[in-house]
């Protein structure tokens, strides 16, 4: 919180005020009533602190800070006693500029999307309940959000009064406060109150999926009474929020001077984007609100694909230090290689299943494998990853079945602007910084004239030319068929990395055959630049040409062919032939934004891609070190040793 405010131009220190020194204090809480009479008594002005609307993804009373602060010099948002900068900005500011609320249309319907709310570190996967109930949201005894408005357990029990009146026979449910949930402060709700069509749901249920459900919605002073309005409701407010008054409430006490009537985005734009500051923990810096999605994005997905713990099989020794990274965070991975044992402890302890990609060995658990921004040098040399991507349905690499991302790809048309436009954004990037998987330098030769065209080559024994391209396999024979059908080409081979460093099969003899330049340790993001066309099996390569605009020709089936982008001469699945074809923006939205996870090195806490994009720029990467090649030379005796034994 210090950081925060000292980014925003505030110095926090101890002591009597000065001449131009203001008293901060925190909100309206108990302890803000001796900052209040310090300012009266020096005649200093107040500043009121409090969480912004997005605050992170746990209460902050488990230790987690903020992502944002309301810095507010005039009152306080949820004290309509007197106007706050909130109001102010609400009742005079003229929320008219088109940019502005395209962006607040574009975060609402990202925050539904990606379930966040204030504390984000909810369910989605729960069986939601039956639709056509009122909800009704209880709050925290003593929160100061209440005692602005007057409410007390007397003006709660009256709201649930009216709640049943005006919704005769209809199922009610009394939504408790995420820290009464966790315990941590009682609500004004008791158990005795839930009697005939009322039953309290105190679960970690996504607050969206019970707005969805919901007939009506009544509310003290809530926030999720304003995520009500995002979500199309028209809530019953008993309170005096700074959402009530512009015209998108039921208010049971009007606040007189508020007059103005307001669109959804209108308020959106003013509570969300205008009135915070928010704070970018990556990059230590203030940020938009964007950035904070994005971050939120991130986090949640990791705590509700990780919270109930991995057990993984099929884990190299030196990858499971960085697995542990990526998918420990909330519950320690289980490393287990024995499928019946890994599958009686995921039954005892109520965990999920993971394996390596290629070593899995049924189809109940989840697959993993490297991102396509994965790190600065070679998973083969054992560098750690910064990528990894987590599948449930199958794996990218292979057509045989549909996977993840095929599913993402597919329902690309779907995107929103402010989608396409980040994808736009990150592809300019990546072509800018000349990123690719590995990102090893290098310097190019000088190149042929003439009409260039690359071939990458691959591991020939790798899962990808083994699910994605049955009938062609071999290096030799993509040269092969590349010059035969472009006889006066230029045609560039690439050895894959892993190849030129004797640590992977696909060594190509008498390459003059067909190459008229072999390019051995070229880096391969500035060859893109340098070439017109690429010729693959299925190379991720590919796809890096994609984003440059080379026309790519697949001879297998990889993630990238089938939806119109690319010339394929392998068979690719009938399910990719058919429904709307996507852009290019739609493809790397689901590829590089959608569908991996991305772990920032510096901090240790899962991230945005944009994030990785700047380590890479910076050169602040994870590297191998001398312990993880002990592990991994220690695997690799034992397991030659055991296929002795055997």
């Amino acid at each position: 919180m210090r950081r925060i405010l000292a980014l925003s131009g505030w110095q926090v220190a101890l002591g009597r005020p000065g001449p131009g020194d203001h008293i901060g204090v925190w909100g309206q809480s108990p302890r803000a009533r001796r900052g209040e009479a310090v300012a009266a008594r020096h005649g200093a002005p107040l500043v009121r602190i409090e969480d912004a609307f997005l605050r992170s993804l746990h209460p902050g009373r488990e230790g987690e800070p903020p992502l944002g602060l309301l810095i507010d010099r005039s009152g306080m948002h949820f004290d309509a006693r007197q106007p706050s900068d909130l109001e102010t900005l609400l009742a005079t500011h003229p929320l008219d500029d088109s940019a502005l609320l395209a962006r607040a249309r574009a975060a609402m319907a990202r925050m539904q999307a990606a379930h966040l709310s204030k504390y984000s570190a909810t369910r989605t996967d729960l069986p939601p309940p039956e639709p056509g109930y009122v909800l009704v949201v209880d709050q925290t005894d003593g929160d100061a959000s209440t005692l602005a408005c007057g409410a007390d357990r007397a003006r709660f029990l009256e709201m649930l009064y009216y709640a049943r009146a005006e919704h005769p026979g209809k199922r009610i449910l009394l939504k408790t406060h995420p820290e009464t949930t966790a315990g941590h402060r009682p609500g004004h709700y008791r158990d005795s109150d839930a009697q005939g069509p009322v039953t309290i749901h105190d679960g970690p249920q996504s607050p969206w999926t019970l707005l969805e459900g919901a007939v009506a919605v009544y509310t003290v002073s809530s926030q999720m009474g304003f995520e009500a309005i995002l979500a199309g409701h028209r809530p019953r407010v008993f309170g005096t929020p700074f959402y009530a008054g512009w015209g998108l409430t039921e208010d049971q006490d009007p606040v007189q001077r508020r007059q103005r009537s307001l669109t959804r985005a209108q308020i959106f734009a003013a509570a969300m984007i205008l009135y915070p500051v928010w704070y970018d923990p990556f990059r230590d810096r203030l940020c938009q609100l964007e950035d904070v999605l994005a971050a939120l994005e991130a986090g949640a997905r990791a705590w509700r694909e990780d919270r109930a713990g991995w057990v993984a099989s099929g884990m190299r020794l030196w990858k499971r230090p960085h697995l542990q990274g990526f998918f420990g965070h909330v519950r320690r991975l289980r490393f287990e290689d024995d499928v019946d044992r890994s599958r009686a402890i995921a039954a005892r302890d109520g965990r999920r299943r993971m394996a390596w990609a290629s070593k899995a060995q049924d189809d109940k658990a989840a697959r993993v494998e490297d991102g396509f921004l994965r790190s600065r040098g070679l998973g083969a040399a054992l560098v750690p990853p910064m990528s990894l991507v987590l599948d449930d349905l199958g794996i990218y690499y292979d057509p045989s079945r549909p996977s993840r991302l095929e599913q993402m790809i597919a329902q690309g048309g779907s995107l929103g602007r402010d989608q396409i436009e980040r994808s736009e954004a990150l592809i300019s990037r990546i072509i800018r910084l000349e990123l690719s998987k590995y990102n090893i330098t290098g310097d190019l030769p000088d190149l042929p004239k003439g009409h260039r065209i690359l071939v990458p080559g691959q591991v020939e024994d790798d899962a990808s030319i083994l699910r994605g391209s049955p009938e062609l396999r071999r290096n030799a024979d993509l040269l092969a068929r590349a010059r035969a059908e472009n006889p006066k080409a230029v045609i560039l081979y690439k050895p894959h990395p892993d190849v030129e460093a004797g640590l992977r099969e696909g060594h190509v003899d008498r390459t003059e055959l067909w190459a008229d330049l072999v390019l051995n340790h070229a880096p391969i993001a500035p060859l893109l630049s340098q070439v017109s066309e690429i010729w693959t099996i299925t190379s991720l390569t590919g796809f890096e040409g994609l984003l440059r605009g080379l026309r790519v020709t697949t001879l297998g089936v990889p993630f990238y062919a089938g939806w119109g982008l690319t010339r394929d001469l392998g068979v690719v699945p009938a399910r990719r032939l058919s429904g709307p074809r996507p852009s290019l923006a739609a493809l790397v939205h689901a590829t590089l934004i959608a569908y991996p996870r991305y772990r920032d090195p510096v901090t240790g806490q899962p991230c945005p891609v944009e994030v990785i994009l700047d380590r890479l720029e910076s050169g602040a990467v994870p590297r191998s070190g001398p312990a993880i090649r002990a592990l991994a030379k220690m695997q690799g005796l034992l397991s030659s040793h055991t296929h002795l034994w055997r």
